[in-house]
């Protein structure tokens, strides 16, 4: 059977990545009929009505799902679309309350027109009450507009869909996490709306172990704990997870939601220097990395080995062991960052398991960053969030079984060196494209003055 999904008009190139991602966590058989970013209306084939209420129950950028009975360019069309396809369903619907809505998506109907357009549907020999409120069944009749189609005062829209309710998504948790109404904050912190799509997309589930290396306040466990997942997590600061204590902390955040079950632990680290073990075990790995705009790129370790503060124990002294201690940290490349999260990835999660991370980008072509890449994982969707002069990107990986991996690819990236700099500039070059106002750098020409 045909349903009809109408989509948040928002994050377009992540609702589809989220439906594809839902319908593998729910083992439900999927196929996209009709779909384009431009219109949030996407035409699917699933199995039942059972399937498809499933398949929203957790969605996050999509509103509604219906049964599809129509689509066509004219009314004329969708009439006699609706009467030639779906004649047999309507003595299912004959006596029971009803109501018939109209969605003009970037348009507009007088009340009149509206009324018009609705009863042009009489035929089908509906004779339950009309109740404006939670009736029995609803149906919708979803137009499809022009960009600008009210100012320039079009006549009829470029398509027209009819279906009938059959579920909800659960858009309404964005405003139940929204960081607005969070104890424990900081200044990146993702908000509640990506960070739960980022748990859908990496396959977020009851039973799962969930793990964020750059874990910060705590949102991408806490949006993976919401859908069951256990979640942990480490940051090279502990105190962005620490906090104050309480209920502005980590820990509180997870308490404030109920999830505080679902909290496996976290810790001090960074990836460079984690404590986990090179098992694979890990179901997921979701995370925003610093991107070293604010600050240079830093990881655990020592510019200069020889400096009397890098000593941990000194003279019998245990540094590191006072409140007020701060670990050496010295500059870390961005590029290696990447490919650190890469082989991370490869070493820890599980067959199938999903690395999705967040990675900016210029949106000049000259200076894009290029996806990274690594023998052992299969880049699932890339979804784009875009901004003025640059944009960031939620890059989602699967672990391949070994039995898929080119092993001759995987012994030469072993092989490559990794990159080395100086300073913070030198390590990165989004955070030097950046503060450049992403100008393209100049470069000489060779020419002596004549």
């Amino acid at each position: 059977m045909e349903y009809l999904i109408r989509f948040s008009q928002s994050h377009e190139t992540f609702r589809l990545a989220e439906i594809q991602a839902l319908a593998t966590v729910e083992g439900i058989d999927l196929e996209v009929i009709s779909y384009s970013e431009e219109s949030p209306f996407c035409i699917v084939r699933l199995p039942s009505e059972d399937a498809a209420k499933l398949l929203l129950k957790r969605s996050i950028l999509a509103q509604t799902i219906h049964e599809h009975w129509g689509t066509a360019e004219t009314y004329d069309e969708l009439h006699a679309i609706v009467k030639r396809d779906t004649a047999h369903l309507w003595s299912q619907y004959r006596d029971v309350s009803f109501k018939i809505n109209i969605d003009a998506y970037q348009g507009s109907r007088s009340e009149k027109r509206k009324l018009d357009l609705i009863n042009s549907f009489a035929y089908l020999g509906f004779e339950g009450l009309i109740l404006l409120k939670n009736p029995d069944q609803k149906f919708t009749i979803f137009e499809q507009w022009e960009f600008d189609a009210v100012p320039r005062n079009l006549p009829n829209p470029l398509k027209v869909h009819f279906g009938r309710l059959v579920g909800h998504s659960v858009r309404e948790l964005i405003k139940t996490y929204d960081l607005k109404k969070r104890g424990y904050i900081s200044t990146t912190s993702m908000d509640s709306e990506l960070a739960l799509v980022t748990a859908n997309i990496a396959l977020a589930a009851p039973g799962k172990l969930f793990y964020d290396p750059f874990v910060g306040t705590g949102s991408f466990p806490i949006a993976c704990a919401h859908f069951g997942a256990l979640g942990f997590g480490s940051d090279i600061d502990g105190r962005s997870v620490r906090g104050e204590g309480g209920k502005r902390s980590l820990k509180g955040n997870f308490e404030q939601y109920g999830l505080q079950n679902l909290l496996g632990d976290v810790f001090v680290s960074d990836l460079t220097n984690t404590p986990i073990r090179k098992a694979r075990i890990l179901d997921g790995i979701v995370c925003d990395p610093p991107y070293g705009v604010r600050e240079g790129l830093k990881v655990l370790g020592c510019r200069d080995p020889e400096h009397k503060d890098a000593w941990l124990v000194e003279k019998g002294k245990q540094n590191y062991r006072n409140p007020s201690f701060v670990p050496p940290k010295k500059p870390y490349s961005f590029t290696a960052m990447l490919d650190d999260i890469l082989n991370f990835a490869s070493d820890t999660l599980v067959d199938n398991g999903r690395l999705s991370f967040w990675m900016p980008t210029a949106n000049d072509e000259e200076q894009e960053i290029p996806v990274p890449t690594h023998p052992c994982l299969s880049v699932v969707v890339v979804c784009t969030q875009a901004f003025y002069k640059w944009s960031r990107r939620l890059i989602t990986y699967r672990r391949l079984p070994d039995s898929e991996v080119d092993m001759s690819a995987l012994a030469e990236r072993k092989r490559e060196e990794q990159l080395k700099g100086h300073t913070a500039d030198d390590l990165n070059s989004f955070r030097r494209a950046y503060f450049k106002g992403f100008k393209p750098e100049k470069t000489g020409t060779g020419v002596s003055p004549g």
